[in-house]
């Protein structure tokens, strides 16, 4: 069987369900119309906007975002598809937190499920630090089909390993 890698802790069925789809040519047009076209969110300032409207409608709560960017150091097949950095400052004689989003500059050219399935990654990091239950129940809470994206996005990067970034969310 194929090694897929992004897909490795899914069921062997799973795994041979997306070799047969890679072997009959058929990923490509698979993403395509599932996900026809790319989000619009393609500058730091409207990512922040976006992240901060999530952050504002499901986590009023939380601790407030500073700055949320797209990062080109970000290396999506060695490191992740996003990170969260909660950086702490002295300033005279207080201590000022800032709760920062860096997503990786690949997420420029993808469809808006994927671009909304990191965000909402990195901001359950604010309220959960580790990969729990209750980290993927607040996941599933701002985005419903958070499951079905991430699965997808893994399906994207195997398509990227494979064949490259599709020209058409380009």
């Amino acid at each position: 069987m194929m090694q897929l890698k992004y897909l490795n802790h899914y069921s062997v069925q799973t795994q041979n369900q997306v070799t047969q789809l890679i072997e009959s040519k058929g990923l490509t047009a698979h993403l395509l119309k599932k996900y026809p076209q790319s989000h619009n969110v393609k500058n730091d300032k409207n990512l922040f906007n976006y992240a901060l409207n999530i952050k504002n409608e499901y986590m009023k709560k939380s601790n407030p975002l500073s700055k949320t960017v797209y990062d080109g150091k970000i290396n999506v097949i060695h490191n992740a598809l996003g990170t969260h950095h909660f950086v702490s400052r002295v300033q005279g004689n207080k201590l000022k937190a800032k709760n920062e989003i860096r997503i990786s500059l690949m997420f420029k050219s993808v469809p808006k499920e994927f671009l909304e399935m990191i965000v909402v990654h990195e901001l359950a990091h604010f309220k959960e630090k580790e990969h729990n239950k209750a980290f993927y129940k607040l996941c599933e809470y701002m985005q419903p089909t958070y499951h079905q994206s991430e699965f997808d996005l893994r399906l994207y990067l195997t398509h990227m390993d494979l064949q490259g970034k599709l020209k058409e969310w380009e």
